[in-house]
C-alpha cells in the first residue's frame, strides 16, 4: 500500500473532502429531482422484486453511500501514488454513470415505457463495471478507499437485480 499523505496544508485537504462531498450530494440531488416526481407514480404501481427494500430505505443508504464514496476518493487523491490519476477518472465516470441510472430508469418511464427499464440496465450494468474498476485501482492507492467503495459495489449489484426484475416484469 501507498498510503503517503499529500503534503498540501489542512485548508487544502478540507476543501477537496468537500468539493467530493458536494458532487456526491449534487448527483444525489440531480438523481432525487429525477425520480421523485416517479417514485409515488408510476413506481408505486410497478411490478417489483420480491426482494425489493421499503422506499424509505434508499435515502438513507444513498446518504450513506455517497459520503463513504467522497472519502474513499478523498483518500486516493491525497495520495502521491502516481496511478491516483487514472483512479480519480474512473471514479469521475462512474459517478457520471451513477448520474445517469437514475433519470433512464424513473424520468424515462413514462414516455419510453419498459424500454427505459432495459436503457436503466445498461446502465447500471456499465456502473457496476466501473465501481468494480475503481475498487481495483483504489485498493492499491489506499486500503481503506478501496474498502469504503465496496459497500457502494454491493449495493449497485443488489440494485442492478432490481433493475432487471422491473425491466423483465413491467
Amino acid at each position: 500500500m501507498h498510503e503517503r499523505p499529500d503534503p498540501r496544508g489542512p485548508v487544502a485537504q478540507v476543501l477537496v473532502l468537500l468539493a467530493l462531498l458536494g458532487a456526491s450530494a449534487l448527483v444525489a440531488a440531480l438523481g432525487g429531482l429525477a425520480s421523485a416526481a416517479n417514485v409515488d407514480g408510476w413506481y408505486a404501481a410497478a411490478d417489483k422484486a420480491p426482494w425489493s427494500p421499503p422506499n424509505w430505505l434508499f435515502g438513507p443508504v444513498w446518504t450513506l453511500l455517497y459520503i463513504a464514496m467522497a472519502v474513499a476518493a478523498w483518500l486516493v487523491w491525497r495520495s502521491r501514488s502516481p496511478g491516483k490519476r487514472a483512479a480519480l477518472t474512473v471514479y469521475g465516470a462512474q459517478l457520471v454513470l451513477n448520474l445517469l441510472w437514475t433519470p433512464a430508469f424513473f424520468a424515462l418511464y413514462p414516455s419510453l415505457g419498459t424500454p427505459a427499464l432495459w436503457i436503466g440496465l445498461v446502465i447500471i450494468v456499465g456502473l457496476a463495471v466501473a465501481v468494480a474498476v475503481t475498487v481495483l485501482r483504489f485498493g492499491p492507492i489506499s486500503r481503506a478507499a478501496g474498502l469504503l467503495m465496496l459497500p457502494y459495489l454491493s449495493w449497485i449489484v443488489f440494485a442492478s437485480s432490481l433493475n432487471l426484475w422491473a425491466a423483465l416484469n413491467n
